[in-house]
């Protein structure tokens, strides 16, 4: 897992998506622009936590986020969704 310098801010959570699905099961590749947004992630950074601010979920989880949730951003050449934990329907 990659460590990144970044701390969110209130109840965001920095998640890395996964790798869209380049082919299909029988082996047909999918071009760049057919691909589907992954909805899975890992996360990478919380906030930290205080009496007001409960973070339920931790760095290195997996977890499932709604297809438009959260804000893309690039960091290092590295994309990656900033998004408030209400976005994280489960983690897996």
């Amino acid at each position: 897992m990659k460590k990144i310098n970044i701390r969110p801010l209130g109840d965001r959570v920095v998640v890395e998506p996964a790798k869209a699905e380049e082919k299909t099961v029988s082996g047909i590749i999918i071009p760049n622009d057919a691909q589907e947004k992954p909805n899975q992630g890992t996360v990478v950074a919380i906030p930290e936590e205080s009496d007001d601010n409960k973070v339920t979920v931790k760095v290195g989880d997996t977890v499932l986020y709604g297809q438009y949730a959260g804000t893309e951003i690039d960091i290092a050449g590295n994309n990656y969704l900033i998004m408030s934990e209400t976005d994280i329907l489960a983690v897996v």
